[in-house]
Order: structure tokens, then C-alpha cells, then sequence
């Protein structure tokens, strides 16, 4: 089946997107449509998404995309120029939810890493073929947030989407929590027991993990949960 016109595309988006209630600006439409024509063409060729279609796309990638952006707006880096905060999108897969985040709210500084080679070059080829201009980095995050820091660049903000359970997360990132901001997870239902894992195995130390937001999976009686994890404030 042939795919839907850039134009078609763009209004199917902006319909469903409607419909479900999911908050977009119309600046943004042609931009989303862009980007999943490109991950679906990509898609026949290496496995980068589930959500190959456009109720998909809109309610899983887009939503979730649209809930991380609400806690990203208000913030401006003192530590950059660019006008908003410098995201490191972890474990980035087809640029979800980085991607969207940079076309959705094009003032971020967005940072792309995965740490298999081949996806991140495919999305190295996703971003500039439909005009963006985000580094991609191939390798393990943990490696790009230390450098950063090193550099005198720091993110404020890394953000996590079905990447790793809790546990695996903190012990990425908990040992270097001196070297960014916060992170913000997306999160299903097993939240609150992943919690409990990592907090058993002694990762809940250094940081805190708090619940910011949730939103309902559309088809499921399930949601999604937004958590913020920052360094714990020092005592005394």
C-alpha cells in the first residue's frame, strides 16, 4: 500500500491528534507528518517502531511526546543561549521522544544517543532529511552526560522513554547525578513496584523519584506516568 501525500499525512495527523484530545500546535502538524513519513520508510528496512500508523503514532509517540514538553517549557538553561533547556534524549530508538520534542517545541536544545550503531545512524538520516538540526551520538548516554559536564555543558534534562526498568536506570545514572539537571521517565503501571526494586537495592540514596504527571494508554485500562528523578538536596 502506498503511503499518504506529505499534505494527507499532515491533516490525518491534525485529525486524530484533535479527536484524541492530544494538545498540538498546527505549526507543529507538518513537522510530525514529516518525521513519520521518514521513520516509516526507515522502518521497512531496520525495526524502529511499533506504531506504524497514523492512531498510533498520535496516541503513543505524540502523546507521550506532548506530556514530557508540558515540564520542559518553563525552564530556561542559565547555562546556554539557545532560549530553553539542553535535552539528552537516552536510548532514543527512532527518535522517540526526542525527535518530537524538537519539532514540537523547536526552542530545546535536543540531543539524540542510542547505543546500537545502526539505529542511531538511521536516525542521524531521519533528522536531516527532514531539517533538523539535532546531534546524534552512537554509545551508552552515560558516556555523552559525562562528557558534557566535562565540557562545561551540562544537560538539564535527560530524558527516558521504554528504555530500562528503574533499577537499571539509577544504576546508569544515580552515580552520575552531579553531571545533569533531573531526568524525566516515562513510565507504565509496574512504576510504583520499579520503585520499590530500586529503592530495595539502595539506588533511591543519592536521588529522589516522584511522580509528576500521568495520562491514560488509549485501548487499555492502563496509563502512563511521568517521573522526575533529581539529585536529593543536601542535609544539614
Amino acid at each position: 500500500m502506498s503511503q499518504p501525500s506529505q499534505s494527507d499525512l499532515t491533516d490525518q495527523i491534525a485529525a486524530v491528534s484533535i479527536q484524541l484530545g492530544v494538545a498540538v500546535g498546527p505549526e507543529a502538524f507538518p513537522g510530525l507528518a514529516a518525521y513519520a513519513a521518514s521513520l516509516w520508510a526507515w522502518n521497512t528496512k531496520l525495526n524502529l517502531t511499533r506504531h506504524t500508523d497514523v492512531e498510533k503514532f498520535v496516541s503513543r509517540d505524540v502523546a507521550d511526546a506532548v506530556a514530557i514538553a508540558l515540564y520542559l517549557d518553563g525552564s530556561r538553561s542559565s547555562e546556554n543561549s539557545f532560549g530553553g533547556e539542553h535535552i539528552l534524549d537516552v536510548g532514543t530508538g527512532g527518535g522517540v521522544p526526542g525527535v518530537l520534542l524538537a519539532i514540537l517545541r523547536p526552542q530545546l536544545r535536543v540531543e539524540l544517543a542510542d547505543s546500537v550503531a545502526k539505529r542511531a545512524r538511521a536516525v542521524r538520516d531521519i533528522v536531516e532529511e527532514i531539517g533538523l538540526s539535532i546531534p546524534v551520538h552512537e554509545g551508552p548516554a552515560q558516556r555523552f552526560v559525562a562528557e558534557s559536564l566535562a565540557n562545561g555543558d551540562r544537560f538539564d534534562t535527560l530524558v527516558v522513554r521504554a528504555v530500562a526498568p528503574l533499577l537499571k536506570l539509577l544504576q546508569w545514572f544515580e552515580p552520575l547525578c552531579d553531571a545533569y539537571g533531573r531526568m524525566l521517565i516515562v513510565k507504565g503501571p509496574r512504576w510504583e513496584t520499579e520503585k520499590g526494586e530500586a529503592r530495595h537495592h539502595g539506588f533511591v540514596k543519592k536521588v529522589t523519584v516522584r511522580r509528576v504527571a500521568s495520562w491514560p494508554i488509549r485501548g487499555s485500562d492502563n496509563e502512563s506516568v511521568l517521573l522526575e528523578v533529581r539529585k536529593r538536596p543536601l542535609s544539614g
